[in-house]
């Protein structure tokens, strides 16, 4: 009997995300209301984890946030891998958010997977494997359930699929 496996995993697409700031960036360039206003989107670090929004107010940061949603959003990336849990800071006639993006599963996250799997669908086997869950199961169809019944619930952090075998 052949085993299946896969792993759930809490990551983000470095090319969508260099994607997105890039759209995010033109469509700054071109409107109005950010005209002659220090609204700008950088990188949070050379790494690239994370965006630095600049503008004159809090609500530019909103707008700002709004259009970098549209844009991951456009490109089928998940809204939750921003972290904008950090205070907004005030200096200059500027106001500065740092938004990092979140990355891995932490121990209390993947427990929660683990035991969600195991009460749900008790044939599939999961362990927690460093910052993934890994899934097995004789059947392909009963990791497609997994698939499902893991997208159909609704956690705070991003899930995406790494690892089919």
């Amino acid at each position: 009997m052949a085993n299946f496996s896969f792993d759930i995993v809490s990551e983000y697409d470095k090319a969508e995300m260099n994607n997105v700031f890039d759209q995010a960036q033109r469509e700054m360039s071109s409107r109005y209301d950010f005209k002659g206003t220090p609204a700008e989107i950088e990188w949070l670090n050379p790494e690239k984890t994370g965006l630095k929004i600049t503008g004159s107010g809090d609500w530019q940061i909103d707008a700002i946030l709004d259009i970098v949603r549209k844009k991951l959003a456009s490109r089928d990336q998940s809204q939750k891998v921003l972290d904008t849990s950090k205070d907004i800071t005030e200096s200059n006639l500027k106001t500065t958010k740092e938004v990092p993006f979140k990355q891995g599963l932490d121990q209390e996250k993947a427990k929660k997977i683990t035991k969600l799997i195991r009460d749900e669908l008790p044939k599939v086997k999961s362990q927690i494997q460093g910052d993934a869950v890994r899934v097995t199961s004789n059947s392909k169809d009963n990791l497609q359930d997994v698939m499902h019944l893991i997208r159909a619930q609704d956690f705070e952090f991003p899930i995406s699929f790494d690892n089919y075998r």
